[in-house]
């Protein structure tokens, strides 16, 4: 049996296996990037920049009524539960999708004003 000498090594299956790699990485990256709960947000003539800090809390409505402190799904039974864990002074932003029944953001904004929570803002995009 003759062997035979490699001239040059066939690179076309690696670069193959490379672009597979580099469309899940940037299509990953697409996701992790935003780390917010898409929202299709109301337009706002009068809107102005929101930077959240770590201590605020941002309360999410989605357009099919599932509703999330900090980016964590919570039911509305619990929601009285896990507001008595942050001060009265906590700033709370509402970040509530166009889409969504009224009745959810009116549910959610009723049981703020009944813990007497005072620093609520709504979350709207200026386009």
């Amino acid at each position: 049996m003759k062997i035979k000498k490699f001239d040059s090594i066939n690179v076309v299956p690696f670069i193959d296996i490379i672009l597979v790699l580099l469309v899940i990485v940037l299509t990953t990256a697409s996701f992790v990037a935003k780390g917010l709960i898409p929202v299709d947000l109301s337009k706002s003539e009068s809107a102005s920049k929101y930077k959240p800090k770590k201590k605020d809390l941002i309360i999410t409505i989605k357009d099919n009524g599932d509703i999330f402190f900090n980016k964590k799904t919570i039911l509305k039974d619990e929601i009285k539960l896990k507001l008595s864990n942050y001060k009265k002074s906590t700033i709370i932003s509402i970040n509530c999708d166009k889409k969504s029944q009224f009745k959810n953001f009116v549910f959610v904004l009723d049981i703020l004003k009944e813990q007497n929570f005072k620093n609520i803002g709504i979350i709207t995009k200026n386009e």
